[in-house]
């Protein structure tokens, strides 16, 4: 029995290439990024946190300097004297006061150091979140350009047994081969199909993910470039998440706030010592005025105050077993990412060897069929594997661009400055110098109304 086949698949790879090649208007990895850094509503809401973060030192400052107040008052006392008669009065107060702490154990000042460091954690913290938002887009974007190559690969499948299932059916006519090798062809040609139809749908889904990271739907996208350089061993990859990953600055950053709320909590035991003054005129409109110190401090509360303390002090130890899990989870994330990338250098080079084998093993069997020597069901086999070792290929090159940008992250590194996108980022000290010393007036304060413009908030 022989039969005789077309060298489709010869070809296929040349019109596989041309239908990905990268067009003039493609969109890059870098245009990817950006627009997934400014589309994030993530590090928007993030950002609001922060800014929120730098108004308690503003409010923190503002404990430290004069409260002024205005007071006004009526009131009316009335009194019954024997036989019914009704004598009343009405008085009435107006005037303002004022008052300024000059010592409180320190408290008001350890609460604006601690509000620092808050604002310093949570600066660590919104990195984390950039880091989260580039990742996840280089990840869609590797996804949808495997999907785009599976997606060809799959038609080319289909054009391929399809053009196997006409021989088979010529050839079938004339009596070189059985109806059983017309019906594999027609099997393979419907399994064919039920895969193309998968790849589709696994499309779509890339798409819409991507949409939902960089708030467009992909276009046309060119080759990832080349991709940038991590670090020379596991253990120096690990020293340098150490150093720089944002949830070891962050948690750092907490244990020093930590620190300073048992600090504070001693303070709220110590006496507190206030000027204050008052102006007012009452119904007569006889003016007064008085001014003063003040001091007082609590004597008992039932246990309150040590209550605090002892909790402020349970709230530091948590935070400092925090440090030690979290070194402990950078250190596996980076192991784990470590991984990723060394198994998959190694598959790519193994599917490549793959497909060089199957593609041989493929022609072979051609000519082999061609005398006789093979059946259909032997070619379908060969082009099957060959099928197999190219879609293997696809998903080694983008396992492995992803878990390099994986790693960049579990070193703290997947950052818009370190990758040098060549964009304006989002400033978080701008809007902590225009607050952090309390503007009276927020509404006028020159170097806010920038920051606020420049914001979007205005």
């Amino acid at each position: 029995m022989s039969i005789r086949i077309k060298p489709v698949l010869m070809v296929a790879a040349a019109a596989f290439t041309f239908a990905l090649a990268p067009v003039a208007m493609a969109e890059t990895l870098s245009e990817t990024l950006i627009k997934a850094y400014k589309h994030s509503g993530l590090l928007e809401q993030n950002r609001a946190v922060l800014r929120a973060a730098d108004e308690d030192v503003a409010q923190a400052v503002a404990t430290l300097r004069p409260v002024v107040n205005y007071f006004a008052s009526v009131n009316h006392a009335s009194n019954t004297v024997p036989g019914g008669s009704n004598n009343g009065h009405t008085t009435g107060n107006i005037g303002l006061s004022a008052s300024l702490l000059l010592y409180d154990g320190g408290g008001s000042k350890l609460a604006m150091d601690g509000a620092k460091e808050t604002v310093l954690a949570t600066r660590e913290a919104l990195i984390g979140f950039e880091q989260t938002v580039l990742l996840r887009a280089v990840t869609a974007y590797m996804n949808v350009r495997r999907e785009i190559e599976f997606v060809a690969l799959r038609q080319n499948n289909v054009r391929v047994i399809r053009e196997q299932l006409r021989a088979a059916k010529d050839r079938f006519e004339v009596g070189e081969v059985t109806r059983t090798d017309v019906s594999l062809a027609e099997s393979r040609l419907a399994l064919a199909r039920a895969n193309l139809a998968v790849a589709d749908g696994n499309l779509a889904r890339s798409r819409e993910e991507y949409r939902a990271a960089v708030g467009t739907y992909p276009k046309s996208l060119r080759a990832a470039p080349k991709a940038p350089a991590t670090a020379r061993s596991l253990e120096a990859a690990r020293s340098i998440a150490y150093s720089t990953h944002p949830q070891m600055k962050k948690i750092q950053h907490d244990i020093a706030a930590a620190e300073i709320g048992v600090l504070r909590a001693e303070a709220l035991m110590r006496p507190k010592l206030s000027i204050v003054g008052r102006v007012g005129m009452d119904h007569n409109q006889t003016d007064s005025a008085s001014v003063g110190l003040e001091l007082g401090g609590p004597i008992y509360q039932g246990g309150k105050l040590s209550s605090l303390y002892r909790q402020s002090m349970a709230r530091r130890d948590a935070t400092r077993a925090g440090l030690h899990i979290t070194r402990h989870a950078i250190a596996q994330g980076v192991g784990n990412a470590w991984a990723l990338l060394t198994v998959s250098r190694a598959t790519l080079a193994a599917s490549n060897r793959q497909i060089s084998a199957a593609r041989v093993a493929f022609r072979g069997v051609k000519e082999e069929a061609t005398l006789g020597a093979r059946t259909t069901l032997d070619v379908l086999d060969a082009e099957q594997e060959l099928l197999d070792a190219q879609a293997n290929r696809i998903s080694s090159v983008t396992d492995q661009y992803v878990a390099t940008y994986t790693l960049l992250s579990s070193m703290g590194l997947l950052t818009v400055e370190h990758l040098k996108l060549g964009i304006r980022t989002y400033d978080p000290a701008a809007y902590y110098n225009a607050v952090h010393r309390a503007p009276a007036d927020s509404t006028r304060g020159k170097s806010l109304d920038r920051v606020l413009r420049a914001l979007g908030k205005e």
